[in-house]
């Protein structure tokens, strides 16, 4: 597999080391080659966006990292795991000014398509970790998290392979100290299996189950995987949780 180096990802990768020595990773990090308006996105824009100190290179000894310093100011700061081709971030990010989100995506490809989107949005109310959620939240301080976004994630359909979701301990106890008293916590799907395992494993971690049927958020924007569901014959569903406290 080429490297991100290699694929001339520029200053905003070529120092970037996105595994951590004591996690396992599943799931890809590169897919189809990058056409070459993608590779200058992330070679001209990501360095710019990207949050320092969030990596184990940068960060060995995990000092805290306020959203402050990463926005510049006290605003609320959201959080989207997993942007997938960053439709639902750029326009969350446009509808709400006044807010920061970070998003987390360790798939270089959709990392270049958000980067994209970013640039033609125009939005600057948005930082970008090009890796792993669990290395951002080990370096977030306690209840600094206004709202999360899961959408659509990696539904690992095979039993064995279930404990790499999302929607496990080792990823919600992590968010849920990050995310601050009364903060809500949305999850999209179109995997009921999933759904199940969500109601199940997120209330335990600390969160209320609020909502959950077919019906989305009000300022919801459907996203690419939600479309492929759509067209595929799959229903999506919405689950709302708040952190408790």
């Amino acid at each position: 597999m080429t490297s991100p180096r290699a694929q001339g990802m520029g200053a905003g990768m070529s120092e970037f080391d996105p595994t951590p020595p004591r996690r396992n990773f599943y799931g890809r990090r590169h897919g189809k080659t990058l056409r070459q308006s993608q590779k200058g996105y992330l070679s001209e824009d990501l360095g710019e966006l990207r949050p320092r100190g969030i990596t184990h290179a940068e960060n060995p000894e995990r000092k805290p990292l306020g959203p402050a310093t990463i926005f510049g100011d006290d605003r609320p700061v959201w959080l989207e795991v997993g942007f997938g081709g960053g439709e639902h971030m750029v326009h969350m990010a446009a509808r709400y000014p006044q807010i920061g989100i970070i998003g987390c995506e360790p798939f270089i490809n959709g990392v270049a398509m958000l980067l994209g989107k970013i640039r033609a949005a125009g939005v600057r109310n948005v930082s970008v970790h090009p890796g792993d959620a669990r290395d951002l939240m080990d370096v977030l301080p306690e209840a600094s998290i206004s709202k999360a976004f899961l959408n659509y994630p990696d539904p690992w359909p095979k039993a064995r392979h279930h404990r790499r979701r999302f929607v496990t301990p080792e990823h919600l106890l992590p968010l849920a100290r990050v995310m601050k008293p009364g903060a809500e916590f949305r999850v999209a799907t179109d995997i009921p299996d999933y759904v199940r395992q969500t109601l199940e494993e997120v209330p335990p971690a600390g969160f209320d189950l609020v909502h959950e049927g077919p019906q989305p958020w009000e300022d919801w924007l459907s996203t690419r995987y939600e479309q492929k569901a759509l067209r595929e014959g799959r229903a999506p569903h919405y689950v709302t949780f708040r952190r408790q406290g």
